[in-house]
């Protein structure tokens, strides 16, 4: 995986990075959960549905796979583009 930005804006979208960088690093779903002492099952829980995933979980999660969380103030075109999306 490139050292590139990736912006996530939905649920989704941080489910697909963490499962792509999980399968990028060549790690089963039942492999990565034994390092952050979850089940196979909890961790495609995860990456299927990753509202769910707890603060702490998203970190762990993170480190698991050597990526860092950042978060930081989106451009205008984003914000237009993204509000124009949202189905709030």
């Amino acid at each position: 995986m490139s050292n590139r930005i990736q912006p996530i804006a939905t649920a989704p979208q941080l489910g697909a990075l963490l499962q792509g960088t999980r399968k990028s690093r060549k790690l089963t779903q039942a492999q990565l959960g034994a390092r952050m002492g979850l089940s196979q099952k909890r961790v495609s829980e995860l990456e299927l549905a990753p509202g769910s995933l707890s603060v702490d979980q998203l970190l762990d999660i993170c480190n698991q796979l050597g990526l860092q969380l950042s978060i930081q103030p989106r451009d205008e075109e984003q914000q237009a583009t993204n509000s124009q999306q949202a189905d709030w």
